[in-house]
């Protein structure tokens, strides 16, 4: 079969690229190119980052800076709106431009090994629901919990942002 098949093959599977991509798509495009994403920088008045607990396979479980991976033909805006929502079921306002642009490369990784990621300032401008607070002894995926100091269970990928704390 010839590649521009293939390729017409697999946009069929993909018809909205906007909503996200199917894993296996998305697992591919990983190996072929880099990814963006957005991370919310979130601090309370006390000067506390607000961090969420990541368990979901692909770095080992601990603390990560909220965030996501831009769609096609999404702003970081739009997404920084949807990571808000869907791991702290909040809203935040932002400052526009990124407080920090780092490129990630892990050449052990051949799938999710390659990102640019924009870091934004950003503030709750709704509170954080309490039953997804973080419970000592039962860590849940996407618990919060604010930090005074960088955790020593952060995932290793977000090393990049301990002088923030």
């Amino acid at each position: 079969m010839e590649l521009e098949e293939l390729i017409r093959r697999l946009e069929t599977l993909v018809p909205e690229p906007r909503k996200g991509l199917p894993d296996e798509v998305f697992r591919l495009v990983s190996r072929l190119t880099p990814l963006v994403n957005v991370d919310l920088l979130i601090k309370d008045d006390g000067g506390r980052t607000l961090l969420t607990w990541r368990d979901d396979g692909v770095s080992p479980a601990g603390w990560h800076v909220p965030g996501g991976i831009i769609r096609f033909q999404e702003t970081a805006a739009t997404r920084i709106a949807a990571v808000a929502r869907r791991e702290l079921q909040a809203e935040v306002k932002f400052e526009p431009a990124p407080l920090a642009i780092n490129e990630l490369i892990d050449p052990a990784q051949r799938t999710r090994g390659h990102f640019i990621s924009l870091l934004y300032r950003c503030r709750l401008t709704t509170p954080l629901p309490e039953g997804s607070r973080f419970l000592p002894g039962k860590p849940r995926r996407d618990a919060w919990m604010w930090h005074a100091a960088c955790p020593e269970d952060l995932i290793p990928v977000h090393g990049i942002y301990r002088p923030f704390f």
